[in-house]
């Protein structure tokens, strides 16, 4: 059995479908679902066992994605997920339950081919793409700009301006005494 083929039976049992169904369109026997149904808890009747299984997730008993027990810890945020790989999975396939405020939001324009992009959450950033980001960063010898300086390195090009020019006051002070 496929992991897909898996994961179709615990969706379609959850739903409330029979064996016989399921294995209709998962393509296996009915026998090899209703094994498979009750070595993970989704044996009994299916229409007692889709309330179920809501009931239980409205209570987070048991994972939001693939229906498996779930041990909450005695402290801190009650888990809704079994594990990592559910959790992405389950965001992944309900992109319209995450909450994004509006303010959030921020329109910008690329540093290196002037095209408008929309942000989230970053207000900082300066590329609509990271392959705008190479090109500005590492091509620009080969595009004939002129080379890049970090950030880190200006800042402490400016110090040593900084420092000279008050070295400069100094010495021009005391030459004036």
């Amino acid at each position: 059995m496929k992991d897909s083929q898996a994961k179709q039976i615990r969706e379609l049992r959850m739903r409330g479908v029979g064996y016989r169904a399921i294995a209709s369109v998962v393509g296996l026997s009915r026998d090899i679902v209703r094994n498979y149904c009750k070595s993970h808890g989704l044996d009994g009747y299916a229409s007692a066992l889709s309330v179920n299984m809501r009931e239980q997730m409205q209570q987070g008993k048991v994972c939001l994605c693939c229906g498996k027990e779930i041990k909450q810890p005695k402290t801190g945020r009650k888990r809704k997920f079994c594990s990592d790989k559910c959790r992405r999975g389950w965001w992944s396939e309900h992109p319209e339950v995450t909450n994004k405020k509006e303010t959030a939001f921020y329109k910008k324009t690329c540093i290196y081919c002037n095209k408008p992009f929309t942000v989230y959450g970053n207000k900082n950033r300066k590329y609509c793409s990271h392959e705008c980001y190479v090109h500005d960063r590492f091509w620009r010898e080969e595009e004939g700009r002129e080379p890049y300086v970090s950030p880190a390195n200006s800042e402490e090009e400016d110090d040593e301006r900084d420092e000279m020019a008050v070295s400069i006051c100094r010495c021009s002070k005391a030459s004036s005494l």
